[in-house]
């Protein structure tokens, strides 16, 4: 497992994760907000910054809420209304 800082733009908040692999500029990957609901979050960015204690490289992810997305739904579905039953 990898340990990661996050640093979200959206919520101007920052916290350390845990990934089988780092994700890449470009990709998406969808993390908790504070309200408790899970979103998507586009990576803008990606660093390592040598960390206090020995040779380690810890790496640091810059994160954007994805386009669309409103309160933890995707704005297609939070925008439809439902279909009308017809007979």
């Amino acid at each position: 497992m990898i340990e990661i800082e996050i640093q979200n733009e959206t919520n101007q908040s920052q916290e350390r994760l845990r990934f089988a692999a780092v994700p890449r500029i470009g990709e998406g990957i969808r993390l908790r907000e504070p309200g408790g609901f899970w979103a998507s979050y586009d990576v803008l960015d990606l660093w390592y910054q040598k960390a206090e204690y020995g040779d380690i490289w810890v790496p640091y992810l810059h994160v954007r809420k994805t386009a669309g997305e409103v309160g933890g739904i995707p704005a297609p579905l939070a925008q439809s209304e439902p279909e009308r039953f017809r007979a």
